[in-house]
């Protein structure tokens, strides 16, 4: 007959104990004040530190938002990575880095929309919150876009990389800044020539920047949509989430007859931006991901349209 055993269980000391097992020892003589009204404020500490400071503030800074597109999802949530910063006077110590996430929570709490207004009202609260004369705030986040497959209609969530910056200075007002990086398919042109059949292709990652003009209207126009079009437009091919075979078959043909160069890239969606109105100056970029090498063909191109007034 076999026997079963219980086996012997380990009798641990207490938590506490582990705790001073590990090196844990009781609380020090309290000494300083504990009421923040007493306690010493280094950061606005007045003497002559030397030089300005440009920008001092707190970075990758995630937090849920919600976002308006003109594309479906209309309204979503999705996670911003932000950045907050001011410059501070010769004079100054330091900046009050609890203030950036104190607006940030308030916001939330009342529901933190990401819009050009939102953000340069944001901005301009910051800059009285923090007793400075500018202040400025960058968010970066997936945006997320639905595509539909060319022949089946069906469909799915894309997403690109969007940045909106605003920067604030009670004398010249507001410098807003949008970024989008999106994923498109890329033929090359150089392959389909040589070659008696087929071509290599590779996704491309067009990166834009653009400068909006104070006269920008969010509720015309929605910038994320357009500069992703600028990008998408223009390349060899879309890139789609769901592709049954029909789609396939449009999509590689689609690609083989427009095929580019990240050369052919930068320029062509550096012409649709130039005839958007609402944008001052662009940089753009193509980084080819290439499929028969190691290494990534990229190209940029900056403009500014208002050297064209000088």
């Amino acid at each position: 007959m076999q026997h079963l055993h219980t086996p012997t269980r380990k009798q641990l000391p207490s938590k506490a104990e582990r705790h001073k097992l590990f090196g844990s020892v009781p609380p020090g003589k309290k000494t300083k004040p504990e009421n923040k009204a007493d306690m010493a404020d280094l950061q606005n500490t007045k003497k002559n530190f030397l030089f300005h400071i440009d920008a001092v503030g707190i970075a990758n800074v995630k937090h849920p938002i919600q976002v308006i597109s003109n594309t479906s999802p209309a309204m979503q949530t999705t996670i911003g990575t932000f950045e907050f910063t001011s410059s501070i006077q010769q004079d100054s110590k330091g900046t009050n880095m609890s203030r950036f996430t104190e607006q940030l929570d308030l916001y939330h709490k009342n529901g933190f929309t990401v819009s050009v207004k939102s953000l340069q009202t944001f901005v301009a609260e910051l800059a009285n919150r923090l007793k400075q004369d500018d202040a400025r705030v960058k968010v970066t986040f997936p945006w997320f876009f639905e595509r539909s497959g060319p022949a089946s209609g069906m469909t799915g969530l894309n997403h690109a990389d969007a940045t909106l910056e605003v920067a604030y200075d009670k004398q010249t007002g507001f410098r807003t800044t949008a970024k989008l990086s999106g994923t498109v398919t890329t033929l090359c042109p150089c392959s389909k020539e040589i070659s008696e059949y087929s071509a290599h292709n590779q996704r491309g990652i067009v990166s834009m920047e653009v400068q909006l003009t104070d006269a920008f209207d969010e509720d015309v126009r929605d910038w994320k949509e357009d500069l992703l079009e600028a990008a998408e437009s223009n390349a060899s091919a879309r890139i789609h989430p769901v592709l049954k075979r029909p789609d396939e078959k449009m999509v590689t043909e689609t690609a083989y007859e427009n095929p580019r160069f990240v050369e052919d890239m930068v320029r062509l969606v550096a012409a649709d931006l130039y005839e958007l109105d609402y944008v001052e100056k662009f940089t753009v970029s193509c980084s080819n991901q290439e499929s028969i090498h190691l290494h990534d063909a990229v190209a940029t191109l900056s403009y500014d349209k208002r050297d064209e007034e000088e």
